[in-house]
Parts: C-alpha cells; sequence; structure tokens
C-alpha cells in the first residue's frame, strides 16, 4: 500500500511536469490523490532525498526536472511567483537581481533578491540562495514593479526607476559604493525620468538625494531633474554623506573631497567604476 502511494505521488508529478507545471501543494497533492497526510510525506521524503523533488516552504513543493538534477532546483524565477502567492506575501524581483534582468552587463548575481511585505527568512534551493528584504507597503512603489514573462509564467520585477531607488535603500545588500554607481551606469538609460520622480515621494529624502548626486555625476542629469523638483517640493532637507558607512572610518576618508550644493552631498570618495 505504501509503495502504491509513492507511485502515486510520483506520476502525480511527472503528470504536473507534462503539463509544464513545476509546483503543487501538499494539500493539493492529498486532494487529488486521495492520501492522508503521514503516507503523503513519507513518499514526499522519498522524493526529496531522490532530488527529485524540494520543499522551500512548508506545505509547498517545487520539482526538479531532470535537466536540474545536477542543480539541485529548478531556477528561481520558475517557483517565486507562486511561492509567494502560496505565502500571501507582495513581493517584486528586485535590486541587484532586478538591475541583472534589465541588462545591467556588470551584474552575476549569486543572490535572487526579492523584495516583500511579509519578513522572511532566507531559502537555500539547490545551487540559489533566495534573500528577502522587507518593504512595509509595497503599494506606494506598485507604478514601479512590472511582470515579466519566465520559463514557466511570469514573475513581478522592479523596473529600472524603482531599482535604481532601491539599491540606495538597501546598501547591505547592493554591494557597496562602486558597485552601486557601476550599475547605475548600466541602467541609466532605461530610468524614465517621470516614473522616477512619482516613485521617489515614497523614499526617504536621504536615499532621493544620494541617487541624485550619482545620477547627476554619471552624466544622467535629465533622469534625475524631475526627482529634484519633487525633493525641492518635499521642503528643506540636511545635507548628507554620499556612503554612510566610509564617512563614519576617518581613517579611510578622512576629509571630504567635494560637495554637491544642489543635493546636498558630502562626498568623501567619487566612486570607481567596474570598467
Amino acid at each position: 500500500m505504501v509503495h502504491d502511494q509513492r507511485s502515486a505521488l510520483s506520476s502525480y508529478v511527472n503528470n504536473l511536469l507534462s503539463k509544464g507545471r513545476t509546483v503543487f501543494t501538499a494539500d493539493d497533492a492529498r486532494s487529488e490523490l486521495g492520501v492522508e497526510h503521514g503516507a503523503f510525506l513519507d513518499a514526499a521524503g522519498r522524493l526529496q532525498r531522490r532530488q527529485a523533488l524540494l520543499s522551500p516552504r512548508q506545505g509547498f513543493y517545487v520539482i526538479v526536472p531532470p535537466q536540474y538534477a545536477s542543480w539541485g532546483a529548478p531556477p528561481p524565477s520558475w517557483f517565486i511567483d507562486p511561492l509567494m502567492r502560496y505565502e500571501k506575501a507582495p513581493y517584486y524581483v528586485g535590486l541587484l537581481k532586478a538591475a541583472e534582468l534589465h541588462g545591467a552587463t556588470h551584474q552575476a548575481v549569486m543572490e535572487f533578491q526579492v523584495i516583500t511585505s511579509k519578513r522572511m527568512a532566507e531559502i537555500r534551493t539547490g545551487r540559489s540562495l533566495l534573500t528577502f528584504y522587507y518593504r512595509k507597503e509595497l503599494e506606494t512603489v506598485s507604478q514601479g514593479i512590472i511582470h515579466r514573462k519566465t520559463d514557466t509564467g511570469s514573475m513581478q520585477v522592479s523596473s529600472p526607476s524603482l531599482t535604481a531607488l532601491d539599491i540606495l535603500r538597501y546598501p547591505q545588500a547592493s554591494g557597496g559604493l562602486d558597485n552601486v554607481a557601476t550599475v547605475l551606469s548600466d541602467l541609466g538609460e532605461k530610468i524614465e525620468a517621470d516614473q522616477l520622480a512619482t516613485l521617489s515621494k515614497s523614499f526617504e529624502k536621504p536615499i532621493v538625494q544620494r541617487l541624485g548626486h550619482l545620477l547627476d555625476w554619471l552624466g544622467y542629469q535629465a533622469a534625475a531633474d524631475g526627482m529634484f523638483a519633487t525633493l525641492d517640493a518635499r521642503g528643506s532637507y540636511r545635507w548628507v554623506d554620499l556612503d554612510r558607512k566610509e564617512a563614519r572610518d576617518p581613517d579611510f576618508a578622512p576629509e571630504p573631497v567635494a560637495r554637491d550644493d544642489r543635493w546636498r552631498v558630502v562626498v568623501h570618495r567619487h566612486p570607481e567604476l567596474d570598467e
């Protein structure tokens, strides 16, 4: 009987794959197969030990097609959308991963970075690491979230404008000042000035100031002009350091090398772009 239940789950998985589906929930499988919870877990565990199945979240399963057996999992883009729907968590793929998807030529990101309104721990799936960054209200940046087709459906991704703001908001995820500037040099021509200005209203003023300075410095002043007008309309804003971490290390950058009066940004070191 146990063998039959294991075979039934294996057939169920193969049938889903034949239809182009790579995810399912425990509840769906149990309902379809008519098996008890314990029997299902036993059968699923056997497939997981054979590396034909993985469970990034309790009750949620990802099928590993044969071509990805050596990787231990299909790409996260195959299952991130249904996973986040299962978690009931609004999300978008962002930061350096979004920059890579938009053609940032210097990016080969090891992490699959996701911004969501639910606090979630990182997930290891085969060779991939999914990391989650928290933003309380995703509705405020919905204009900058776009749908992108994947091999198995679609996923939500930040636009170049939203990506530019985010990499300044989450510096710990963006690889430091030099990497941020390099990414912006790749994305600059794809940034929509009107969208950037609108989205910037939902970001803290220091983030807008730092991004504006970098876009001007990189030669994308036209992209930043609307954002500057929006910032100015929000009232007074204080001077900020371009890189807070470096500014706090007197041995690294003892004196400022420049002051940007337009954005009120103190520069202790100009970024070095990755050629």
